[in-house]
């Protein structure tokens, strides 16, 4: 159980509780008695938090320092967790001031509007692919890069103000509502349909975690930065410590599926820097570890879906 002060009732400020992992991470806050504001872009679409959008205080950013400024004093959180960005691995040119903006301008905003308000502490998020070829930090993408920039500027933060830090770098994720295109979501779908679909040569390994728990890492990072005063700037990886190669994924929801899968291995090719082995250097944080198997996970999607 988290506490603080002995207080009953604390606060979160999410950024990013539109998307698909921040909707998840409200829906558990909410659960667990916090209050929760959420910010949000003026066009930003709140269909993911239809079921919860009466129990959250959503505020609407323009994109200004004087509105970030605004947000963080009406909200006076006790926390603030960082999801929004910009996440593209293949962009425009016309796209990177909009990423670069996203991604460590809005940031940066935030961390400033929190220290004006004396808020201490930060759960930001990463992902694995700042790691490309397993190494410490080599950036499959620019999106990657603009992701280890605002790192970097957390690190400024922490060593010259009293700003506490979590970063928490994500693997690939899944579960129920998730509107993204991603490897699980196309198997299923192609499983369904009973449609071909073009895929890689299928030997790289993925890294991947149910919804739930990494929910869970959240929150008990979130217990970790609110009761243990000695945490400044640690960064742990959301692994499911079980990489398989995308071919035996494929075979694994064939299983659960009970249809073959019309899936034309090596009909596109791998992408450029394509991740084969996925960080596996990192440290995970303390007391967690994933709780749901691949197995399990794609069974309850199939029957949540039904």
């Amino acid at each position: 159980m988290i506490e603080k002060n002995s207080r009953t009732a604390l606060t979160a400020l999410v950024t990013g509780a539109t998307g698909f992992i921040g909707s998840h991470l409200v829906r558990k806050l909410l659960a667990e008695g916090w209050k929760v504001h959420i910010i949000a872009r003026n066009e930003s679409s709140l269909k993911q938090l239809e079921d919860v959008q009466g129990a959250i205080i959503i505020h609407r950013h323009d994109g200004t320092i004087d509105s970030m400024f605004a947000i963080v004093e009406s909200a006076k959180p006790d926390l603030v967790i960082h999801l929004a960005s910009f996440a593209t691995v293949t962009y425009a040119p016309r796209q990177v001031e909009e990423m670069l903006t996203s991604n460590i301008i809005f940031g940066t905003q935030l961390v400033e509007a929190m220290l004006s308000q004396h808020v201490y502490a930060f759960i930001n998020t990463g992902t694995f692919s700042q790691h490309f070829d397993n190494k410490l930090y080599s950036p499959k993408s620019l999106y990657d890069a603009s992701k280890q920039a605002f790192t970097d500027i957390l690190a400024y933060y922490c060593e010259s103000s009293p700003l506490r830090v979590i970063t928490l770098e994500l693997f690939d994720n899944y579960g129920p509502n998730d509107t993204r295109s991603k490897i699980i979501s196309l198997l299923l779908k192609a499983g369904k349909e009973q449609k071909p679909l073009a895929m890689s040569p299928g030997e790289q390994l993925i890294d991947i975690v149910h919804i739930d728990d990494v929910v869970e890492a959240y929150m008990l990072a979130a217990q970790q930065l609110l009761n243990e005063e000695a945490v400044k700037n640690e960064v742990y990886s959301v692994s499911s410590q079980q990489p398989i190669p995308l071919k035996e994924l494929a075979g694994i929801i064939e299983k659960i599926m009970d249809v073959p899968l019309q899936v034309n291995w090596g009909g596109r090719p791998y992408h450029p820097r394509e991740i084969m082995i996925p960080w596996n250097k990192g440290v995970a944080v303390p007391k967690w570890k994933p709780k749901i198997t691949l197995e399990e996970g794609i069974k309850r999607l199939i029957e949540q879906q039904q």
